[in-house]
């Protein structure tokens, strides 16, 4: 088992993936979300140049942000300053869709970009389309040292419905989830054989895959909701609220609990039902309020919607045993690597820390 550090990213990271580097974790991974944190590729080049062994991916690029040329020439030039250090992640788009009231991109759209940013990185010729303009595009100078064709990069992409997983089986060289219990977790790896099968395509042996999630170890009779616990995991665990929320709005302009899990249907209705109708801003931009503090921070009064079952599904909480058993159990279901968010940025050194020495250490 890998463990990754995730950030939203904020310029100064770079501090905090340093001391994540010192205490065993082996790869950092930042978000793609543009009305939400700052410029991703700029953070990466920042703990690029601070680190020395920490694999650096976005966790998720987001193909509507950036023409495939542009993407491979961020990555590329990354690569050059890190190389052999660099994963490009790629997916859909959650936040950086939804926080400009857009649904996720079209998965032709996300392949396309896969192809192009693959050739393009290996320093071959691609087709790129703009509208009904079709051009062979290349990188130019490919030996003068702006990026980087030489130093394979590795495309993850991120997926969970059927035919996302598809997908990742066609064209990936990694995968990337949420943590889910294992059952979940190898019933989305067949899932990805089976669309590589379908491709005539054997995944390689360097196949990849990893899960998103933060943690918390539980000090002696603290509670799963208790508020060191709440403030540290909740900001994270809150995206299933208002993933359950978007989701259901997107697919029906209005809210509904069919697709969310039996033990938090009533937490979720309640919420729903007292928190969400607070909205200082109207229902055309409803979108805009419903994200404010993604996974970051707590807006007023959404502590009081937690209970056991959320904070244990969407976080490694619980004893260091505890813990350990879970990731040990996803790894006998065929995680390579898991991806633990920092939330509260300026308490990420107590996170690390903590969780170094009570999991990477006895792992």
């Amino acid at each position: 088992m890998e463990f990754g550090i995730t950030f939203p990213p904020y310029l100064d990271a770079w501090k905090d993936a340093q001391i994540a580097e010192d205490n065993g974790f082996t790869k950092s991974w930042f978000y793609d979300s543009q009305m939400l944190y700052s410029e991703v590729y700029m953070c990466m080049t920042l703990v690029a140049e601070h680190t020395s062994t920490l694999t650096l991916g976005t966790y998720v690029a987001v193909p509507s942000n950036r023409i495939a040329p542009v993407s491979a020439q961020a990555i590329g030039t990354l690569n050059q300053l890190a190389p052999g250090r660099v994963i490009f992640g790629i997916g859909v788009g959650f936040t950086a869709r939804h926080t400009m009231g857009l649904p996720p991109c079209k998965l032709s759209h996300m392949e396309e970009h896969v192809e192009q940013v693959r050739s393009l990185l290996a320093g071959e010729e691609c087709l790129f389309r703009d509208g009904e303009r079709e051009r062979h595009v290349r990188f130019l100078h490919r030996d003068k040292g702006y990026v980087n064709n030489t130093d394979p990069v590795p495309i993850h992409i991120a997926s969970n419905g059927p035919k996302s997983l598809e997908l990742t089986g066609r064209a990936g060289d990694g995968w990337i989830t949420l943590v889910q219990p294992p059952d979940s977790f190898r019933y989305g790896l067949d899932a990805i054989r089976a669309g590589a099968k379908k491709a005539n395509r054997t995944l390689p042996d360097t196949f990849h895959t990893s899960a998103l999630t933060t943690a918390c170890i539980l000090k002696n009779g603290e509670s799963y909701t208790s508020p060191r616990v709440i403030r540290r995991v909740g900001p994270f665990c809150m995206f299933n609220l208002h993933a359950f929320w978007e989701n259901s709005f997107c697919k029906t302009g209005d809210t509904h609990s069919e697709d969310v899990p039996q033990d938090l249907i009533e937490l979720y209705q309640d919420y729903e039902k007292s928190y969400l109708p607070q909205s200082k801003v109207g229902k055309e931009r409803f979108y805009q309020q419903v994200h404010e503090g993604h996974l970051v921070y707590l807006r007023p009064g959404e502590e009081n919607y937690f209970n056991d079952s959320l904070i244990k599904m969407s976080s490694l909480t619980g004893s260091a045993t505890e813990v350990i058993d879970r990731l040990k159990a996803m790894e006998e279901a065929g995680l390579d690597s898991i991806a633990i968010q920092v939330v509260e940025k300026e308490n990420a050194r107590e996170m690390i820390e903590e969780f170094s020495k009570h999991v990477i250490a006895k792992y």
